[in-house]
């Protein structure tokens, strides 16, 4: 059974791990990665990705990507977004302390930026949902 979009967009809005899907060059799949995003209900959502990636090399070229997020337990529940980047600009410290707060127990998050620290510069892409697909497959 479908979600209604407000369940869409609450599902989608908790700490899940998503799977990243851009276009690729012809020949080749799209890239299909796992991320971290983050998202409100209604807004856009965004993740980072380094400067020098190829992920962002592809993001920029395809102007657009989809999202999935799923949980197999309780029960079997998915969510896609997919849509168009509205803009992209350089990480902040606080951009970046916000996801990995979203992921990471708070005894955890110093120690990951400061490792993250030596990464290099990275770039927030954003994404406004259009087309969504979901399903709640109920208690199996």
């Amino acid at each position: 059974m479908a979600l209604t979009l407000e369940d869409r967009q609450k599902f989608l809005a908790q700490p899940h791990i998503g799977a990243l899907a851009v276009a690729s060059s012809p020949g080749r799949a799209p890239l299909n990665v796992p991320i971290w995003y983050q998202y409100a209900p209604g807004g856009e959502l965004w993740l980072l990705t380094a400067a020098d990636s190829r992920k962002l090399r592809l993001l920029e070229s395809a102007g657009r990507f989809s999202i999935m997020a799923q949980v197999l337990t309780p029960t079997v529940r998915y969510v896609t977004a997919e849509g168009p980047i509205t803009r992209t600009e350089p990480m902040t410290d606080a951009m970046h302390r916000e996801m990995v707060s979203r992921y990471l127990e708070p005894d955890k998050v110093d120690a990951y930026l400061k490792v993250a620290d030596t990464y290099g510069p990275q770039t927030a892409v954003y994404m406004r949902p259009e087309q969504w697909l979901s399903a709640d497959m109920g208690a199996l």
